[in-house]
Order: C-alpha cells, then structure tokens, then sequence
C-alpha cells in the first residue's frame, strides 16, 4: 500500500498519535482530574514542558500539598511519589511508571537501619529525602542535599547516624565537627562521574565554571568552584557572571538551565551522567496514567505519620528544604 502523507498513521495495525493529541488529551484529563503535574529536574524536556511545577522532589511535593488539586501525578522516581503522598494523604498520588525506583534509595532498609540503630543506640538518625518512607519513619531527621549541613550541626548529640548516602555524608563531614556514622549508599549517576571526565570537559571549556552537586565523588567535589543541590545549582548558573558552565549532576537538568538562562552555554561533564529511572516516564505514560489512574502510590498511614514527623522536624528547623 502506497504511504498517503493525509491518512491516519498505524505502526502494525496500531494508530500512532501525534505529540498534538496526546498533550490535548492530557489536558483534558488534568481538567476532569483535578490534577497537578510534576516534574523533577532530571526528566526528560517534554515531560518539564508539560509539567504545573518543575524542581527537586521535596519542593515538588510542598507545592502540590499547597494546591486544591485531588491528583498528582509526579514525574519522577518512587521515593518522591511516597513523599507527596506524605505530605498530602488526602489526595491521589499517581506515579506515570512504576518502573521508576532509585538505586540509592534501595540500598538501605528499615531493616537494616534499625540493627545500625541498635548499634549506636545513643545516636540520632538523619536519613537525606532520597529515601523510602518506611526508612524516613525509621529516622529521627530529614535532610536535603542542601540542608544536609546545618540539619546535622543543629542536633545536640555529637555522634550521628546518616543515611543512605556516602558521598553527601563525606561532604557533610568537612563542615561540622560531629561524628557522622556514613551508610555506604550511593547514587549511580552521580558516582559515574570520575576526576578524568571533569579534566577532560574543563579542557575542551577552559573558561567555564564547574558546579557539581554532592552526591559526586570526593575527586570530583575537590574539582568543582560550587558544590550545590539542584536548586543550587540554577541559583548558581542565574547569578553567576560566568558564560560558560560545566553541570556534574544528571544531564536532563541542562534542558532547564538552558531554558532558564539562553545566554549561557551549558557542557555535561559526563555524557554517561544519565538515570534511566528518571527517563521511564513519556507523554503517553502521562495520559495513560491519568486516564486509567496508575500507579496509585499509597503509604501505610502508621508508616505515613512517622515519616512525617521527620520530614516536618526539618522544616521547623528553617534551615531550608531544598534538594
């Protein structure tokens, strides 16, 4: 059969949408919804376009809670969809994929944080956000990676529990004078990122500016003239005289900088920087969750409450939220 540019486009006997209908359909559905879009900055651009709200997970989920939408349906990993959950247990949290775990998340348990407990039973816990809501319940503190610092220098106690991961916790550790029990947790993506990469890229862009967020390597921290969570790191390209910038954090984060600052160049420091849990979710996925309402994502309300007295201890300390 002869291709006729005005019929209806079919892949094996199946209709392939235009991008146009599919963002027509999701309106309509965020419409009978009632729902709010998120999107961390990691995601892919089209998913950021499309998305109410753009940033980090914890600032995602305080500004769903501070809408009148029943719905969320946030673009991200499963950690972030329970923290919303957390925060607004009167309303329906979807998650486009469910695929989408973390691996630093995963690599702590209540479980297992409850036998580091019981080893240091005088030391208080301070679990990063980047964690389940089970070990969230487990902790005594929340932190983000750009509170982690003042969250821990504001206990009492000098000998700290922090989890999961290890590389934000030796950051952690060059400014504050308290014993930090490191979980040997990591993020893949940020660990990915070696010395070499950062050398070869500030090569090629002698005049930019390195800004690395703290789940990198100690190697790559000491490289970088800003180590800064991801809302830092925006702050640092909008206020920064620099013109050129070289961004150590996962790639999908350029789609933003870029649309944020047009006349600044942007260079990954790694190619190799990319979460492929972050990229599971597509337009379609988008629709598809709102129109069958899927993944619902729902925490235990015992599990619930406890996780967000750590959460809401964080934020009565005024120390900042931001990832």
């Amino acid at each position: 059969m002869e291709w006729q540019s005005e019929a209806l486009p079919y892949y094996k006997g199946k209709k392939v949408e235009s991008r146009e209908e599919i963002l027509r359909e999701i309106e309509e559905l965020k419409l009978r919804r009632n729902a709010v879009i998120l999107a961390h900055n990691y995601q892919i651009g089209e998913i950021q376009d499309i998305a109410d709200f753009v940033g980090d997970s914890l600032e995602l989920s305080r500004k769903a809670a501070a809408t009148d939408a029943e719905t969320i349906v946030f673009c991200g990993v499963l950690f972030m969809a329970e923290t919303a959950a957390i925060l607004s247990p009167e309303k329906r949290v979807l998650l486009p994929d469910f695929r989408a775990g973390c691996p630093l998340a995963n690599m702590i348990s209540r479980e297992a944080l409850k036998m580091l407990r019981e080893e240091h039973p005088q030391a208080p816990v301070v679990s990063y956000v980047n964690s389940s809501a089970e070990v969230k319940a487990e902790s005594d503190i929340c932190c983000t990676s750009a509170n982690a610092i003042r969250v821990v220098n504001s206990l009492p106690q000098e000998k700290i529990i922090f989890v999961p991961d290890r590389n934000l916790c030796h950051w952690v550790n060059h400014s504050t004078d308290k014993e930090l029990i490191c979980w040997e947790g990591f993020c893949p993506t940020h660990e990915v990122l070696k010395k070499e990469d950062v050398l070869e890229v500030r090569k090629a862009h002698p005049e930019a500016k390195f800004v690395a967020h703290p789940e990198c390597l100690e190697e790559v921290l000491d490289l970088a003239d800003e180590v800064a969570s991801t809302s830092g790191i925006l702050n640092f390209a909008r206020e920064t005289s620099a013109r050129e910038l070289i961004i150590g954090t996962e790639i999908g984060m350029l789609h933003r900088l870029r649309k944020e600052n047009p006349g600044k160049r942007f260079y990954p420091a790694s190619e190799k920087m990319v979460c492929p849990n972050m990229k599971y979710h597509t337009l379609e996925k988008v629709r598809d969750s709102l129109k069958e309402m899927i993944y619902l994502i729902k925490v235990p309300e015992e599990i619930r409450v406890k996780a967000y007295q750590s959460i809401k201890r964080m934020l009565d300390l005024k120390v900042g939220s931001k990832d």
